[in-house]
């Protein structure tokens, strides 16, 4: 599908065991393992999700990562913009993304998202119970930035501009952040790189704000923005009875839900920044496989509003002035989150001709037709 928009989604490099994984949370683990053990907590709570079409892959299997691509090609996803994990030199999760640098295949496009937080006994990101932690001194940044040019200088990745395009998850957790992103240009430059086009992700209430005051050159949004929440549903999301659904037993309602729709409405509502900031939309999420009654949910989600919400923040992308025609979704595989464009049994590629006939419908609408839509 050709088209002057491109669409990014997130892409979790996590399906594979690590030693570091084996060790912290037991032989052979991978996310599948707490995507498969997720249950319903009320009766219309669609858990667990299961994988239909790709299956339960392993990431460092090739022939897995190229049917991802042919499958994001073929629905209007231009690229992946792959998490990327550097801890002080060592990385994690590395190898489908190493394989994918030195094999040159798949043929699609990335750009790498760096996850600057510690890595916890909580999956949250909290500071409790480090496994792994950060270190930002200048030496160490001096050197992740070399490693990234090989990356940057690849013909696949994502340019803006024509500048290799690299995310930042946390900026705020990077002390001087203006000074790390002047030496990772200045390193650019040196290297004959030129510039570089510098993102910091809006990924919680702190990281919002003006991105050029800490050297990025723009900010993403990111779905779901937890200032935009809704009011919480109550009366739906009472626990099933023990006597009811004895499958159930002990089992506790969550105590996060909210309504897609209203997300939405928040999200489109947002008054435009004075920087520029890259929109950013999200199929669905319900992080209970992860978190249990800790998890967020967002009701009602389905590839009909996804599509519309897809649809118009194409259109509203479409008549910004400059624009430079990048909307990120997330995400495309995050299964213990509930939140991934890869079909699963419940809606088989649902989510992924949503997002083709949005792209479709966003290049069929005349400039500046952008209406209230229906979610």
């Amino acid at each position: 599908m050709q088209c002057d928009q491109r669409l990014i989604a997130f892409y979790l490099p996590q399906y594979h065991p690590i030693p570091e994984n084996d060790e912290w949370w037991g032989k052979g683990f991978t996310e599948w393992r707490n995507v498969v053990h997720a249950k319903p907590r009320f009766p219309w709570h669609y858990q667990p999700h299961y994988p239909s079409e790709l299956g339960y892959y392993d990431l460092r299997v090739p022939e897995t990562r190229e049917a991802q691509a042919d499958l994001a090609r073929a629905h209007g996803v231009y690229g992946f913009c792959y998490y990327h994990y550097w801890f002080s030199g060592k990385r994690l999760l590395n190898r489908p993304f190493d394989e994918v640098l030195e094999f040159g295949k798949p043929a699609f496009p990335f750009c790498l998202c760096w996850a600057n937080e510690n890595w916890t006994r909580a999956w949250d990101g909290a500071a409790n119970e480090i496994l792994i932690g950060q270190d930002f001194s200048e030496e160490d940044q001096r050197n992740h930035v070399r490693w990234l040019m090989r990356a940057f200088a690849d013909e696949r990745y994502i340019r803006i501009d024509g500048k290799p395009l690299f995310l930042v998850y946390r900026a705020n957790r990077i002390p001087q952040p203006s000074v790390t992103t002047s030496l990772w240009r200045d390193e650019a430059r040196k290297a004959g790189l030129g510039e570089l086009y510098l993102c910091k992700v809006e990924s919680f209430p702190e990281e919002h704000g003006d991105p050029m005051i800490q050297g990025f050159d723009a900010a993403v949004e990111f779905a779901p923005d937890i200032t935009c929440l809704p009011p919480t549903i109550t009366e739906e999301v009472k626990p099933w009875s023990f006597r009811k659904f004895r499958y159930v037993k002990q089992i506790h309602s969550v105590r996060n839900v909210f309504p897609y729709a209203g997300l939405i409405e928040r999200m489109l509502a947002k008054p435009d920044p004075a920087y520029r900031r890259f929109p950013c939309v999200m199929p669905s999420w319900d992080n209970t496989a992860r978190r249990q009654t800790d998890a967020v949910v967002f009701k009602d989600a389905c590839p009909e509003s996804y599509g519309n919400w897809l649809k118009q923040v194409l259109l509203r992308e479409r008549t910004q002035q400059d624009s430079k025609g990048v909307v990120f979704i997330n995400a495309w595989n995050e299964w213990a989150e509930g939140n991934h464009l890869e079909p699963c049994e419940r809606w088989g590629r649902g989510y992924l001709e949503a997002t083709r006939l949005a792209l479709q419908g966003s290049a069929n609408t005349p400039d500046g037709n952008v209406g209230r839509m229906q979610y």
